[in-house]
């Protein structure tokens, strides 16, 4: 199967399924000398993992990251990176009932019009399950981007269902306000605004109990990185981020800036205009700033030292086990029921997915540029 991997300088390439023994992810271009443990891989994949709280799937799955290749004493060694996630609480004989049926939503249909038959245990290759060594790839991008410039990746839920939070200010969240209440409990829900997130945690309990599922937002902001990244043609900086976040399972529409919130306005409101900011000069340039961030830190595809803001639309978990209609495949009317744990909303495990995703674009970026010039 084509589409295994992603990236240049900075290269992933994943393998797995969501019942098979484990998933695997290679890492080349990872720079040496970098400091990684297990624990250091361990605190994102806790984020992701299912299980962590009453909101999300109760898959038992412990994520534990077995670092194969790519590490010495504890410093990466500049050598293919190699990392294997284990699946440990595959309960396969839940999808017997699905066969031979097409589930709404899901991608049963498409693989067999693809391939001509299909892996029905859960997800399969498509399933989020994948996105465990995603994630762990996440943690050595972040850690690139920190020793390169201080640059850091935060996620956080804006939306779940009808309700929003307000966010005044991206690029001042921090990682503490996604997940830690003020008492120190866990934020479950990974909303800075804390009385939205109550709002959103009371809906998604209300929708579990139906039976359903629910929607939402996320919005991912990076900061402190530095302009000049990026391609001005195919390779976008803004075209390679929304891959990467179109390639999550889930992910239906993507945005930066402001959005889609430009098509009202004239360019006199919605120009960015440009200061000067001696402190931070680039090439020997004198350093320049904005005065406001309509832009998501992107013009011509290239980073212009502004924090990155991007948001991305997470649907509804499509499996249900409320009766739907559905036909088999052979085209038989018949309904469907499925089983399985299944997360009544995405949004909680997706922010560390859409987090080192974000990350990979970012590194691989800066390792190019690292690579193409000289000043």
């Amino acid at each position: 199967m084509a589409g295994n991997s992603f990236g240049q300088a900075f290269r992933i390439t994943t393998a797995g399924e969501s019942h098979g023994p484990a998933n695997v992810v290679i890492l080349d271009g990872v720079p040496p000398g970098i400091p990684l443990t297990v624990d250091d891989l361990q605190v994102d994949l806790n984020r992701r993992r299912p299980g962590q709280s009453h909101i999300v799937t109760q898959r038992d799955e412990s994520d534990t990251p077995e670092i194969l290749s790519g590490v010495f004493d504890g410093r990466t060694t500049g050598t293919s990176l190699a990392i294997l996630i284990r699946n440990q609480d595959q309960r396969s004989k839940d999808y017997g009932n699905i066969q031979h049926v097409y589930r709404p939503g899901h991608a049963d249909y498409s693989f067999d019009a693809k391939y001509g038959f299909r892996d029905y245990r859960g997800g399969g290759r498509s399933s989020a399950r994948e996105t465990t060594v995603r994630v762990a790839a996440g943690v050595v991008a972040k850690k690139i981007l920190q020793q390169a410039f201080d640059g850091r990746v935060v996620g956080y839920v804006t939306q779940v269902g009808d309700v929003k939070a307000t966010v005044t200010n991206p690029a001042s969240v921090t990682l503490d306000q996604v997940e830690k209440l003020p008492s120190g409990e866990p934020n479950i829900v990974r909303c800075p605004d804390l009385v939205a997130a109550a709002k959103m945690i009371e809906l998604i309990e209300t929708i579990r109990k139906e039976g359903d599922s629910i929607g939402g937002a996320a919005e991912i902001v990076a900061i402190n990185i530095p302009a000049g990244l990026g391609e001005p043609v195919f390779d976008k900086i803004k075209a390679d981020l929304a891959k990467a976040l179109f390639s999550l399972p889930a992910v239906l529409a993507v945005e930066y800036g402001i959005g889609f919130g430009c098509v009202a306005m004239r360019g006199s409101e919605h120009n960015d205009h440009f200061l000067p900011d001696p402190e931070h000069p680039v090439h020997g340039h004198p350093g320049i700033t904005t005065q406001t961030n309509r832009h998501g830190g992107m013009l011509g595809g290239i980073t212009t030292g502004q924090p990155i803001i991007l948001r991305a639309a997470v649907k509804p978990t499509s499996s249900l086990p409320i009766e739907q209609p559905t036909v088999t495949n052979q085209g038989e009317a018949t309904t469907i029921r499925t089983k399985g744990r299944h997360d009544p909303c995405l949004l909680p495990r997706f922010i560390p997915m859409a987090e080192a995703m974000v990350a990979i674009v970012l590194a691989d970026h800066w390792l190019r540029w690292r690579s193409q010039t000289i000043c």
